[in-house]
């Protein structure tokens, strides 16, 4: 069967799809948990141990509250409270801090530093898995053991206002809840004011047990405007005044009161300097956690520093605040000043429970458990424990009963604090099987592209695939056999739970004959380059091909990007290394452009000869793997003749081009700081942002969208240009609207929205100018001979892309956009054209220069550089889908917009039919070699200190990526009329 280089490309990324997302599942498992069951029975707790004597205490502890309120402020940092701006704007909360009956602690968020993980750390006291950064956009019922399911067994009556993240975690919870969508990030008052608008009626009454307040706000500012926001302050003082109105409420109802109450003022995660969250800087793991009780007294003596515990440690806390069992899966521990001012015996009780569940999981997770650090601690600890008992029921009360107590609180805390290390270490057990199933996918679909370059860079653009040959079909039985032979024997012997065995029989089968498959057409390939090398190396006149520095540069460039993903570092800062490679691509560029118009001869015949430019090379053994013909004796290589060489002021601009590009990504790196070690540098982006310099902004923005529209309307019809002006107007407008830029004749105006009706005036026209364009190239598939048609219906969905980018970017990123269509016009124009350059090589130029502009953009491989607020322009409420796709959209609009002027350029400047199907198979192949050595990467570095705070954010960018070059893949093959299968 014969395919074309572009589809038998798309079908490999398809698959390559396949294999990510297996290896993806089987790299992010579900974390440790108790084997035991999780459902909230009344179950004994362990009895106090007594050393040989009677102990009367069986029974579990009671509550030391009558009621807990819980102030959960999202996106809180712990310099917001208890920095200089807590000072200033929550006078309040720092006196409860510094002079008040209260605990403060710094609490450690583990990353990913979202929402919902965050919401199960602190209820459940668990470390969730990496990959519930994903289900944070839809957050599916808990099921773990937690401290809310636990109070409604123990018939607790809550109450919950606020994020309806904790609603969808806990349906059925709560006997009264207002929840407000966390997605719509526009907006900063009314999601909190309808949380504070329940406080005075409920607050007056009686009848619960639990509050729970999620306020949204501050988070919501962070990701339009970032910590440095004047509203941030304006935003703590709002807080300040709620966390003052329930603690004097809490104050008046104690006097009716047997036992205190318990306010706790705390944050899900924190907030990155520039406004995001999900990765592991300090400003977004670091969260103020403050405890507040009439129980609690302070001790005399000066200010002292909030002490560090883990997030994990408030469900513990809260369950042994509440008289309620600590979660099973719980790896966190008491804070221990809750209970201090206890006697000693209610204590080492508290103590002893948080130790004892502690060590459970620690037995069910761990083989060698007994040999743990933690688990002999405790076990003195218990002996001691247990002496204290039999003195003190013996109703010793000597100084020795005293300081033997304090010696076994003191062996208590150091065996919970090494217990609590053990465990966290012990977050997640690999599936290996479900790992090595999709890699071995990822790597044969790249061996099969890799070993079928020859084959498809030839000029016909077209493989032979040998499904029906009986050699394939005797190697594919025996291969499909061995592999379902090796899946039993896994699945019946594995005691851990794995996600490839619990796929029914049928989809393992398919994915085992879709490896058998792959594994017999990667063998066949290896064959015919193999016989093609035989015959090559029979022809002894047969002259070795010159590699241009442009090659060497796009290889080793290639392979060096690969092999920096091996360290965090690099992994960190890789925008430095595509900023390098463009950077010295110019200069290369530069180099060739002197060479050709400047010191050559003219008569002297040029050292490549590519295959798209007219060669007549039929034979494929006697093309090298670049698609070049290689000239013998008896056969004469016919080219066509290269583009006349500019004279004049025309030749100066094409030595100038690669100069100006240089220029442009030199300002452009200035604009945004991302990375990790310099992302807290100021920076040209933070300057326009700031409120001092808006009409700075205002001006900037306008001139850069009088940019886009000057570049993106030259290939337009009438009708499309003029939808396109109206629509950048529209954006400008949307800006305005927000807040973002100002109006010439209104430079202090102050009536800010939402910007849904200009946002939607644009999405009109996005949605005009996409519709044309596509009209167009359905016409021209109709009539295969109207090429302009086509030109301009491609164009014209260029435009439309750009046009929604230009409404999704920040609008000090607008000048990115600006400069990516200038560079795309000026390569055009003086670079590919002058030049001649072959398909791969504008292939690959195309994707590094949309590499690089993921960059400039802002982006980096930390989650927290992810611009969600982009996937809510023009919608009033959260939408899923739109949401997510549009946000998707914005991230990647630097690799979708330079590969869509990749298909646009071979489509209009390119004589060639199969120009197409090249770019297809080389863009595919140029995005699976990173993906495909990067999983094997990180499955080798899968216990490095870094796993999960470098490389696994790193892993679901590639995943993403790759879903992305799917995309475009697919769009190649749609505009390829080469790429149809046949028989």
């Amino acid at each position: 069967m014969r395919l074309g280089s572009g589809t038998f490309a798309a079908c490999c990324v398809a698959i390559e799809v396949l294999g990510v997302a297996i290896f993806l599942r089987g790299f992010f498992p579900a974390p440790v948990r108790s084997s035991s069951s999780t459902e909230h029975r009344a179950e004994l707790p362990a009895p106090e141990p007594s050393a040989g004597a009677t102990s009367n205490w069986t029974e579990r502890p009671s509550p030391l509250f009558s009621k807990v309120v819980i102030v959960l402020v999202d996106a809180l940092r712990d310099d917001f409270v208890f920095g200089s701006k807590g000072v200033r704007f929550m006078p309040y909360t720092t006196h409860l801090v510094e002079e008040g009956a209260s605990h403060s602690f710094v609490a450690e968020a583990k990353p990913p530093t979202v929402t919902m993980p965050r919401i199960k750390a602190l209820m459940t006291g668990s470390l969730p898995g990496f990959i519930d950064i994903v289900r944070n956009l839809n957050s599916p019922v808990l099921l773990e053991d937690n401290v809310i399911g636990q109070a409604k067994a123990a018939g607790k009556r809550m109450i919950f206002y606020g994020d309806e993240t904790w609603v969808k975690l806990f349906p059925k919870h709560f006997v009264e809840y207002d929840g407000t969508t966390s997605f719509f990030v526009s907006d900063y008052t009314e999601v909190d004011n309808n949380v504070t608008r329940h406080l005075d009626k409920v607050l007056k009454r009686g009848d619960w047990d639990v509050l729970i307040l999620h306020y949204l706000g501050l988070d919501h500012i962070g990701h339009v405007s970032g910590p440095s926001s004047p509203l941030i302050g304006h935003k703590l003082s709002e807080m300040d005044n709620v966390l003052m109105k329930i603690h004097t409420s809490l104050l008046a109802k104690e006097r009716d009161s047997v036992l205190p109450s318990l306010l706790v003022l705390c944050g899900d995660h924190g907030m990155s300097e520039t406004g995001g969250h999900g990765a592991s800087s300090a400003g977004e793991v670091n969260t103020p956690l403050i405890l507040i009780s009439s129980a609690f007294q302070r001790k005399p003596g000066g200010i002292r520093r909030p002490q560090r515990v883990q997030q994990t440690d408030l469900a513990a806390t809260l369950a042994i605040g509440l008289g309620l069992p600590i979660p099973k899966d719980s790896v966190g521990s008491l804070l221990f000043p809750v209970v201090e001012g206890k006697p000693m015996r209610e204590q080492l009780r508290f103590l002893h429970l948080n130790t004892v569940q502690l060590s459970k999981l620690l037995q069910e997770n761990v083989p060698s458990y007994e040999k743990d650090p933690g688990f002999e601690q405790f076990k003195m600890s218990e002996r001691l424990h247990g002496n204290w008992v039999r003195l003190y029921l013996e109703e010793n009360r000597s100084e020795v009963l005293v300081n033997l107590g304090t010696k076994v609180i003191r062996q208590y805390l150091d065996a919970l604090r090494t217990l609590s290390v053990s465990l966290s270490t012990q977050v997640a057990q690999y599936d290996v099987y479900s790992m090595v199933v999709g890699a071995v996918m990822v790597l044969e679909v790249l061996a099969l592209l890799l070993l079928s370059t020859p084959q498809a860079l030839r000029t016909e653009a077209e493989l032979e695939v040998p499904l029906l040959s009986p050699a394939f079909s005797l190697l594919f039985y025996l291969m499909f056999l061995v592999l379902l032979a090796v899946h039993v024997i896994v699945c019946t012997s594995t005691e851990s739970t794995c996600y490839f065995c619990s796929l029914s029989w049928l989809a393992a089968g398919g994915v085992m004959l879709l490896l058998s498959a792959l594994f017999c057409a990667a063998v066949s390939a290896l064959a015919k380059v193999c016989r093609a090398g035989s015959l090559l190396r029979k022809n002894p006149a047969r002259p070795h091909s010159k590699w241009s520095e442009l090659e060497l540069l796009i290889v080793f460039g290639t392979l060096g990007h690969v092999l920096s993903l091996g360290g965090s570092s690099f992994v960190e800062e890789e925008h430095q290394t595509w900023y390098f490679l463009v950077n010295t691509l110019c200069l290369a560029l530069s180099q060739e452009i002197c060479r050709n118009y400047f010191l050559e001869d003219d008569d002297e015949p040029p050292h490549r000869f590519p295959m798209e430019q007219g060669f007549d090379c039929a034979a494929p053994a006697l093309q090298d793997w670049r698609g070049y013909c290689v000239p013998r004796p008896d056969r004469v290589c016919k080219r066509r003749l290269p583009s006349a060489v500019p004279g004049g002021l025309e030749r100066w601009m094409v030595l100038a081009s690669p100069w100006l590009i240089l220029a442009c990504c030199r300002l452009l790196r200035s604009l945004n700081q991302t990375g990790v070690q310099w992302a807290h540098l100021p920076d040209l982006g933070h300057w326009l942002t700031s409120s001092d310099h808006k009409a700075e902004l205002s001006a900037l923005a306008a001139l850069s969208l009088l940019v886009v529209f000057v570049l993106a309307q030259r290939g337009c019809s009438p009708v499309s240009k003029g939808a396109l002006a109206l629509g950048l107007l529209g954006v400008y407008c949307y800006r305005v609207a927000v807040g973002n830029v100002l109006f010439p004749w209104r430079p202090d105006s102050k009536d800010i929205s939402k910007g849904i009706i200009e946002a939607r005036f644009v999405y009109v026209f996005v949605l005009g100018i996409l519709f044309t364009g596509t009209k167009d190239l359905l016409k021209s598939q109709v009539l295969a001979a109207d090429f302009k048609t086509k030109t301009v219906g491609l164009w014209e969905i260029f435009s439309g892309l750009v046009l929604l980018a230009a409404l999704l970017s920040r609008p000090h990123n607008l000048p990115v956009l600006a400069s990516s269509l200038l560079i795309q016009t000026v390569m055009t124009s003086f670079i590919w054209k002058p030049l001649q350059h072959s398909t791969a090589e504008i292939t690959v130029m195309h994707y590094w220069f949309g590499q690089a502009f993921f960059y400039f953009q802002g982006n980096s491989n930390n989650i927290a550089t992810v611009d969600i607020s982009a996937g809510f322009v023009g919608f009033d409420a959260y939408v899923e889908t739109p949401a997510m796709l549009l946000t998707a959209f914005a991230t990647y609009v630097g690799p979708l917009l330079w590969a869509c002027h990749l298909v646009h350029f071979l489509s209009s400047e390119r004589s060639s039919s199969t120009a197409l199907s090249h770019a297809c198979f080389c863009y595919a192949l140029i995005c699976s070699v990173p993906v495909a050595v990067y999983i094997v990467l990180v499955s080798s570095l899968r216990y490095h200190l870094f796993i999960w705070s470098v490389f696994s954010p790193k892993l679901l960018y590639e995943g993403m990526h790759l879903l992305v070059t799917a995309a475009v893949c697919a769009f190649f093959t749609a505009m390829d009329r080469t790429s149809i299968t046949t028989s």
